[in-house]
């Protein structure tokens, strides 16, 4: 249980520093009149880099040794 918070913090760490966010333009709260009319007000524009990621794959030869093993006889 705890190799999968251990990974998942990890891993929520790697994707919210891969990514550049700048604000453009400020939000504005909007305003409201006693008799429930108003101004709806305006979300802030966000530009958003994200990280350049390539995945590939290499084939790739290992040598692994050769192991006898010898059991010992029953008697």
């Amino acid at each position: 249980m705890k190799k999968i918070a251990i990974a998942s913090i990890l891993t929520a760490g790697l994707v919210l520093s891969a990514c550049e966010a700048n604000v453009t333009e400020e939000g504005e709260m909007p305003s409201m009149d006693v008799d429930v009319s108003g101004d709806a007000g305006q979300l802030p524009e966000i530009d958003v880099d994200t990280a350049d990621v390539e995945v590939g794959t290499e084939e790739v030869t290992v040598d692994v040794p050769d192991i006898d093993v010898e059991m010992p006889s029953e008697q």
